[in-house]
């Protein structure tokens, strides 16, 4: 039973013209969009399995575990009271619910246990809705999910790792991996001097002596420095990189030892973040830690880069997760709030404003599923699909990224004073908007991979081009933009750089533009193009063209 209604009728004032308390929500009902992606682009199964999910999620009870760990953050506990050393993170009850709800029904493994079935769907649709309820518990779900991809190129330890990463069973205890019935995996891979630019790591990796004897548990690597951001510090292994004789390799550190003894991986502190909060992100030290080596020698950015396409999938959606959510949070209080004699939701400013967000939404979403889709098709074995995989997380992390702020900022405005304070979560929201726009690459590292891959995989613009040539001749304002793109990549390569963000904005425009074209409403698609390709088109949210169909734009948000 839930409990009584606050009081109104206060010693002063009564209390008026404000929203109802929201109460328990179905977030996969209610998202019209996010239903018509699904039935587009995923099989049957994925939308039944979303459904309870999307109940969960939307309920006040999980609504309020999300407050409550991002309220509550970790806390760091370095040494037991007589001395010894623990290095651990204490998490508030709420982190561990918000984790039981997304590993005991597998979103963390869905992606390869459904792979090629519609596994990667499913995975990102769930991550769109969890990042619902807490943004910050979503990082350690996206980690153990992407690093099965770069254990695959150490058949040995996946077979041990793979039962345990996949397990529906969240086990939150500090015991070796052996014993423990699920486990999770972070990352440990920038340094201070370096950060983004991987190869000037310093940490150094020396290989256990070993003798003419067959490799015993202990064999492997000895790690030696220092890492500036570590994600998720409680993990049960991390992968990392670090300096051999073979240059920069790839590394699996276990929590312990194959003997059962914490390895020597020492917090150092957990960073001060600005958002993220419920998340822990630590400093940490290898003083001689135990590790295994993961791919070729030498080659650990072509090895970690088999999960980064995986974090960069998620860093892409998560954002458009979010909008949602503020999107949903601005509509409910001008529905029922009043001012100048009629409630906000009808008057003409707000309507275009939000009318816009909510395109913003349904193309964000519209390209985070394509491309979740070509990840499947990709372990198909289809060659077109394969292509757009290596190109789509790209674009879409660095557009999705760009536009959240400047999102949660208007949805701000939209509440007024009351969405500026922290009883409501835009604050949260807003804190939260840029990590995924730094995490896994900031937007001139994302740019510059963007013109790598233009450059050595051709096959994917041209898989990019075939998806945008579906939709030449359905409207203007997209095939005058696409033509002028072309004329740009056309350009000889040197001039490229200083315009790589504009071609990562344009290419990520067309895209979604040509995607709501052939698949959306028209009214969505039309107002998509008209308002971020045409002449009017604005950096601002709320500039649309003045015969926008506003009506049929807010009735897909939903009530």
């Amino acid at each position: 039973m839930p409990d009584a209604p606050a009081r109104t009728r206060l010693a002063t004032h009564v209390v008026t013209n404000q929203p109802a308390p929201p109460g328990d929500r179905d977030l996969l009902k209610e998202d019209a969009p996010l239903g018509e992606a699904l039935a587009r682009e995923a099989p049957a199964w994925v939308g039944q399995r979303l459904a309870p999910l999307g109940r969960e999620v939307g309920s006040a009870e999980v609504q309020a575990l999300g407050e409550d760990a991002n309220r509550h953050p970790p806390a760091l506990r370095l040494f037991d009271r007589h001395g010894r050393r623990l290095d651990e993170v204490h998490y508030h009850p709420a982190y561990h619910a918000l984790m039981r709800l997304a590993i005991d029904h597998g979103w963390h493994a869905v992606a390869w246990q459904e792979e090629g079935r519609g596994g990667h769907q499913a995975h990102v649709a769930a991550l769109y809705l969890l990042t619902q309820a807490e943004p910050g518990f979503c990082c350690p779900i996206t980690m153990t999910h992407a690093t099965v991809p770069a254990l695959r190129q150490a058949p040995e330890i996946a077979a041990r790792w793979a039962p345990g990463l996949l397990a529906w069973d969240y086990d939150p205890r500090v015991r070796p991996a052996s014993e423990k019935r699920g486990l999770t995996v972070g990352m440990a891979m920038t340094e201070k001097q370096g950060g983004s630019d991987v190869r000037s790591n310093s940490t150094r990796a020396e290989a256990l002596v070993t003798s003419t004897r067959a490799e015993t548990s202990l064999d492997g690597w000895r790690l030696t420095g220092h890492k500036w951001f570590c994600s998720a510090p409680m993990s049960d292994a991390f992968l990392t990189l670090a300096q051999t004789e073979a240059g920069l390799s790839c590394f699996l550190v276990p929590r312990f030892t194959p003997d059962g003894e914490r390895n020597a991986i020492e917090l150092q502190r957990l960073k001060e973040k600005c958002g993220n909060r419920a998340n822990a992100s630590a400093e940490i030290e290898y003083r001689g830690a135990w590790a295994k080596a993961i791919g070729e020698p030498g080659r650990g950015i072509a090895t970690i880069l088999a999960m980064v396409q995986q974090t960069r999938l998620d860093a892409a959606t998560a954002p458009v997760g979010m909008m949602r959510q503020a999107l949903v949070e601005a509509w409910r209080h001008v529905r029922e709030r009043h001012a100048f004699g009629r409630a906000l939701a009808e008057q003409p400013l707000m309507r275009v404003l939000l009318a816009d967000m909510a395109v913003e939404v349904e193309a964000g979403l519209a390209l985070s599923l394509r491309a979740a889709r070509a990840f499947d098709g990709a372990a198909r074995g289809e060659a077109s699909e394969a292509a757009l995989a290596r190109l789509l997380p790209t674009l879409a992390k660095y557009w999705h990224n760009k536009r959240t702020p400047a999102f949660m900022a208007e949805a701000m405005e939209c509440l007024g004073g009351i969405g500026y304070v922290e009883e409501a979560p835009l604050a949260r929201l807003y804190r939260e908007a840029p990590v995924n726009s730094i995490w896994e690459g900031s937007g001139n590292v994302i740019c510059l991979d963007l013109l790598r891959v233009l450059a050595r995989h051709p096959a994917s613009l041209e898989a990019v081009r075939e998806e945008v040539r579906a939709a030449r001749g359905r409207q203007g304002d997209l095939d005058r933009a696409w033509a002028g793109l072309e004329a740009e990549l056309g350009a000889a390569p040197a001039t490229l750089e200083p315009r790589a963000r504009w071609l990562a904005q344009r290419l990520a425009q067309c895209l979604q533009g040509a995607l709501l074209l052939r698949h959306g409403p028209p009214a969505v698609a039309e107002t998509f193009c008209r308002s971020r390709l045409g002449g009017e088109a604005g950096p601002a949210y709320g500039v649309l063209p003045g015969d926008a169909p506003l009506a049929a734009l807010l009735a897909r948000i939903g009530d």
